[in-house]
This record gives structure tokens, sequence and C-alpha cells, in this order.
């Protein structure tokens, strides 16, 4: 079974009671508003999932809301109160099942019921296993009829990184680069200002606003001093982290520049104790770990509620990162230039593989055209620990 993000492995064990009737075109144009409505809170819900709700009678939206970040109402919860009393008899859209536990919130498949709604339909069974199928059979049990799996895939996709978080304790690794046609990242002396395009670039900063933090390397600080922010207004800025054993980085970054963006670096116990005060004074949180490799740094946001995660490092790291298993999903934008050079780095670094059958396969290939680049997209295969 494939178990990578994404996939519907979810439902696989749903309940028969939970097999659908056939949904409309109208159950379709519904679910993707709701889809719409989630997506304005991409990157601030985490560890929670991204949740739209419509709420429709006689073939009319008279209720929509979504989950604005972890800790406050769900989307059904805004939905119903913008619906209020018309709520009762109508239809109920949603793209993740209706939880039907107590956490910081209330069960919203009590709320529905409570709102005597007569149908609910949902996008995808929600994988985690205190729901997982639990909010469908609630709901059904009332005598409420619910309609499963209108556009599950995109569901899905929209939540990959809660998915993932869910089914393996650890956030959805993206590995992003940008890549000349002959393969490098940058020129034999480090350049790598522009590799792609205008639209590309554009297309990283919107992949930004979706991830919870985005990885950056000690040489990738040096080298090319980035922002690494959204540059969108009112946008969506990721944590900003820096792996550094040694801390041997420019006291003046761009990301030590805290006002836009919050920035924590990663490094070993012990290390340069000036250079980890000075941070600090520049409000750039500070964390010693007893290792410091892309596994742990995983687990250490995981423990900070993450769901999503962009690598965004150089080949070495890149290298460490994917054999560690701590990336997933990658992105690879390429552009029609040639480099050339024998010693211009590359995506990834050593991976120890000396046969084309040891090659890492990515699944789920697809691949688009941005500007005049090539953007390709596929997972890398996972299993379960």
């Amino acid at each position: 079974m494939d178990n990578s993000p994404g996939t519907p492995e979810a439902d696989a064990s749903l309940p028969d009671s939970t097999k659908n009737t056939i949904p409309s075109d109208f159950d379709f144009c519904m679910m993707r508003r709701c889809l719409e409505l989630a997506r304005r809170a991409l990157g601030r819900t985490s560890p929670n999932p991204l949740v739209g709700a419509v709420v429709v009678k006689n073939g009319v939206i008279i209720g929509e809301g979504f989950h604005p970040r972890a800790g406050e109402p769900h989307a059904e919860v805004f939905a119903l109160k913008a619906a209020g009393d018309a709520a009762r008899g109508a239809t109920v859209y949603v793209n993740l099942e209706p939880c039907n536990h107590y956490g910081r919130t209330p069960p919203c498949s009590e709320g529905l019921i409570k709102a005597g709604v007569a149908k609910v339909v949902v996008g995808m069974v929600d994988p985690n296993p205190l729901v997982a199928g639990g909010g469908i059979a609630r709901l059904r049990a009332a005598g409420i009829e619910v309609l499963v799996g209108v556009e599950q895939e995109a569901c899905q996709r929209l939540n990959e990184g809660f998915v993932h978080r869910i089914l393996y304790q650890r956030p959805l690794g993206i590995l992003k680069y940008a890549m000349t046609l002959d393969g490098k990242i940058a020129t034999t002396s480090g350049n790598s200002t522009w590799v792609t395009n205008q639209d590309a670039r554009s297309e990283v900063h919107q992949l930004r606003a979706t991830c919870d933090a985005v990885i950056v390397g000690g040489n990738t600080v040096r080298q090319d001093n980035p922002y690494l922010t959204s540059h969108q207004v009112e946008a969506h800025n990721p944590l900003r982290v820096v792996m550094s054993r040694q801390l041997n980085l420019p006291s003046n970054a761009h990301l030590w520049h805290t006002a836009e963006a919050s920035t924590l670096v990663l490094t070993e116990v012990g290390s340069s104790p000036d250079f980890q005060a000075m941070l600090r004074q520049k409000g750039v949180e500070v964390v010693e770990l007893t290792s410091l490799t892309p596994e742990r740094v995983m687990t250490h946001l995981y423990e900070r509620g993450f769901c999503s995660v962009l690598w965004e490092c150089g080949g070495t790291l890149a290298a460490s990162a994917i054999a560690q298993g701590a990336v997933q999903k990658v992105l690879a934008f390429i552009a029609p230039k040639i480099i050339g050079g024998n010693h211009a780095p590359t995506p990834v670094g050593d991976l120890g593989l000396t046969s084309m059958t040891q090659a890492l396969p990515l699944e789920r290939v697809r691949w688009r055209v941005v500007g005049s680049d090539c953007l390709v997209e596929g997972y890398l295969s996972q299993t379960k620990s």
C-alpha cells in the first residue's frame, strides 16, 4: 500500500456504512468553494488542518466559514453561525470530516446535529485516529444524510502536511531547488542570482506562505544572504530556520532582522556563546541540540506543532535530509540555461549511490511550465516507521 502523503490511505478503513451516492456537479462546485475558504488560512492553522465549510439551502449559500488558526472555532462553527436558524434542514459542505471529539473546542458533529442540518457532504475522512470515520458515523446515527469523497484528491492535497504529521509523527518535508538545464544551482564561483525567472520566484514566495518553516544551512546564509519571506502583503511568513553547528555565520545577515518574520537558529550544545548572545539580543531564537541532524531538526519542529517544512538548502544538507527521511516531496524548478563547470554545485550532494538501480524514484510526478521554466513535482516513497 502506498503510504505517502496525499494518497487515500486514510479512507482505506472507512466502514461500509459510509458508502456514497453519486455527487452532483453542484456538490463538486460547493466543495471547491470549501477549499477556497480553507486556503484563506494557509500557513496559520498547524497543527490543525485547513478547513472550509459552506451551508446551502434551496441551492443558495446561506453561510460560510473557515478555521483561522489552532485554538479558534472550526469552520463549521463559523458557517453555522452565519446561517443562523436557516441552517435547519440545510446541506453543509466541508472538506474534512467533522470532528467527533473534545479538544480545545467542542465536537463539530454535535454542533451540526444541534443545528438540525439535513445533509453533510464531506471531502475526505480525517486520518486522525480520534476522528477517522467517527464524525461521519455520529452524523448518520443522528439521521443526517452524509456523502463522502467529493473532490477527495484535492482535499487530500490541500492537507497533505496535516495527513503526513498524523500518519508519521513528523512534518511533511518539501525540498525545493532551482537548477539549470545541466543540473547546476550556481556557477563555479557560487553565484546563483538568478537561476529562474520572476514567475518561478513568485511561485516560491507563494509556497513559503503555505509552510510552517523554511530551513537553510550556514552555507546558504553566507553565500546568498536570503530573506526567506513570502514577499506578500499580509501573507503568512514561515519560521526561518538556520542549521549551523559552529555558528560561523555573518553578524549582519538579513535573517537576523526579525520584525517581519521570526528566525530560529539550531546549533549544537556549547557552540559560540558570544554569537548566540548577539543573536538573542537581536530577537533571534537559538536552540541547542545534542545532535544537529535533519532527523533531529524535524523531531524538534514536530514538537512545535508544525505540519509542513520547506528545505531551501544547498546540496550537502539536501542529501543529508533525503538520506535521513526528512524529505517526502520534491519541487524542482528547471531553467532553460546551461552553465557548465566540473565543480559547479548541484542540488543534491552525495547519497552514496553507485548504480542507477539505486536511484530514488519520484512517484505521482507532475510537471508544468512556469514562465520560461519548468516545475517538476513528485514524492519520494515512504514507509511507516
